[in-house]
């Protein structure tokens, strides 16, 4: 645990309905830390559909390219095994065999194809993964296995995380319940691309496996890839989703199991974003007025990217002058004398100055919230996009200058 909990999360973990098809457990291994939970499996039902998005970094681990390769259409008894502590990134062959070794584990100890394990890990990078640490601890695992263990594999994936983070849904379909619950894990190196973190999501629904594959990676973009904490990329990013069926109720191209999977997705990643490495506010980057969408998510990733932007914020101090500068070197085509810049619904700046109704005062009595809009219009075009963000303060500094130690 990173410290204190964030003065931005929620009052408490939510109640997550059971899934039906899915059983968890969690255990201590020792991967890092000692007396700490740090492994987690989920043991998918037969007929579960697995589908999932990864990170981009050109250094990603070793699980990531596992799974990536094990992502597929067919639909079968299926697990996740998560560990905390080491991500098994940069770390050679040595890395590949610590993955093949816990998914021949995880398959004698279940009975599932180890072609369908799925593994992640999260961590230190570039040290050995001490697999038989987790590989001891598959039996006791397997023994204790049940429908309701998922708050406690949310806690099993933390790593600088100061709250298990949950979030879920219900969904009427044709007059029947389908259930989603998501858990996730993400504080620190937080960045789009996917997103930096750990999420892994449940539905009992029935759901084509390619179509899943599409939606997920849809929304991913409108969530996951929209929030940022401190710009970095992770080489372990896993986004892996699973539908069990075990409803009964066919979900494929329903509108409103889409909506539903896309509020779980949202919520997950606003809490990474409260749950950022010191973080003290909870920022809201809109972007509309830009000559396209994706130059209006180029202004929108540069505001909410900038240490001085961050810093700012921080410090409660309204300095849109920041904000003109990240605008500015974004990419984006701009119009000094179109940008408009709000900070809530205080209107700062306009036609290329200050506002006239401008009141430093006010402004400044807004910064003190722990919820804070900023609000830019191009005045160029259409285009539009968000982005989710918090502050930067001493305590990130504090938190990775001490993060192997």
């Amino acid at each position: 645990m990173a410290g204190p909990v964030s003065p931005l999360a929620p009052a408490a973990f939510p109640a997550l309905p059971e899934i039906a098809g899915v059983r968890f457990a969690s255990v201590a291994a020792g991967v890092r830390y000692a007396n700490r939970t740090d492994v987690m499996l989920a043991e998918l039902a037969e007929g579960s559909a697995v589908v999932g998005v990864f990170t981009r970094s050109s250094t990603r681990s070793a699980p990531v390219r596992d799974c990536e390769a094990k992502i597929g259409a067919q639909t079968s008894r299926a697990a996740f095994l998560v560990n905390s502590g080491n991500s098994n990134a940069f770390t050679g062959q040595a890395g590949e065999r610590s993955v093949a070794e816990i998914c021949a584990a995880v398959a004698q100890a279940t009975g599932i194809d180890a072609a369908r394990v799925f593994t992640s890990s999260t961590g230190v990078i570039g040290e050995p993964l001490p697999h038989e640490r987790i590989v001891a601890k598959l039996g006791e695992l397997n023994a204790a296995l049940e429908p309701l263990g998922i708050e406690g594999a949310a806690r099993a994936i933390m790593t600088t995380d100061t709250f298990p983070k949950g979030a879920t849904e219900t969904v009427e379909i044709d007059g029947k319940s389908v259930k989603i619950a998501g858990i996730a894990k993400g504080s620190g190196m937080i960045a789009p691309d996917m997103a930096t973190m750990l999420v892994y999501i449940f539905t009992d629904a029935k759901h084509d496996q390619p179509a899943l594959q599409a939606l997920l990676r849809e929304i991913t973009d409108r969530t996951f890839n929209c929030i940022t904490v401190d710009s970095d990329t992770s080489t372990s990013d896993t986004l892996l989703m699973a539908a069990t069926g075990a409803s009964g109720v066919d979900a494929t191209g329903n509108a409103d199991f889409a909506a539903g999977l896309e509020r779980v997705m949202l919520d997950l990643a606003h809490q990474v974003v409260r749950d950022g490495e010191g973080a003290t506010k909870f920022v809201e980057i809109r972007v509309s007025g830009a000559a396209s969408d994706a130059d209006a998510r180029k202004v929108a990733m540069a505001t909410a990217n900038s240490p001085l932007v961050k810093t700012a914020i921080a410090g409660e101090d309204p300095n849109w002058g920041r904000v003109v500068m990240a605008v500015g070197k974004s990419g984006a085509e701009a119009d000094r004398d179109r940008l408009s810049i709000r900070f809530g619904e205080i209107l700062v700046a306009e036609n290329g100055w200050v506002s006239r109704s401008y009141s430093e005062e006010k402004a400044a009595a807004y910064m003190k919230g722990q919820e804070i809009v900023i609000d830019i219009n191009l005045g160029l075009g259409t285009g539009k996009a968000v982005a989710w963000t918090c502050d930067l303060t001493h305590r990130y500094i504090d938190i990775n200058a001490d993060y192997r130690s």
